[in-house]
């Protein structure tokens, strides 16, 4: 079993060169970094909830993750400036490749009634963002332990110049697109 790093070398990067008539290898796009963000609007009310998704996201990810906090206060929202409403976690290098390949070989294919990753989610620059409804799709966390399910968002920042350049990373990569 190749890693997913060996796999981009020998394979990606050779396709990815025939397709798009890159001339040197440095022009073939390449995953940057995944930030994993669980935005956290109960918060408000319940303070521990913050605790309890940041335990959850180092488990996931494999690496502590930052409180977000209110920029600006909103009264109708019952929130002051500074107030913690997230947490996120930015993954690069090693940690982001065994994130990535865990994310399309693991957790993706356990969501229920799961065809396919949407085709439209790209940033107009080769960037693409995912919604996960519930973080029990995760197998390393316990369900038991859950108080309450929770989504996450999943930005994966590649250094692709267009949607199409970075589709066809990704789907070079394993992600399962739809068809």
């Amino acid at each position: 079993m190749k890693t997913i790093i060996e796999r981009y070398k020998e394979t990606v990067v050779p396709a990815l060169m025939k397709k798009f008539g890159y001339k040197n290898i440095m022009q073939v796009p390449k995953l940057e970094k995944i930030v994993v963000n669980m935005g956290l609007g109960e918060a408000i009310q319940n303070i521990k909830v913050i605790d309890t998704s940041l335990e959850e996201l180092m488990t996931i990810t494999g690496q502590k993750p930052v409180v977000t906090r209110a920029k600006r206060s909103i009264a109708q929202f019952k929130l002051r400036a500074g107030m913690p409403i997230g947490c996120m976690v930015t993954l690069r290098k090693k940690r982001m490749y065994e994130f990535f390949n865990r994310l399309v070989n693991v957790a993706l294919p356990r969501v229920r009634d799961f065809k396919g990753v949407s085709n439209k989610a790209f940033d107009g620059r080769g960037n693409y963002t995912l919604g996960i409804r519930e973080q029990i799709v995760f197998p390393e966390i316990n369900y038991d332990k859950i108080d309450k399910i929770r989504g996450m968002n999943v930005v994966i920042v590649t250094t692709a110049k267009t949607d199409e350049e970075g589709k066809e990373l990704l789907a070079l990569l394993g992600m399962p697109f739809r068809s």
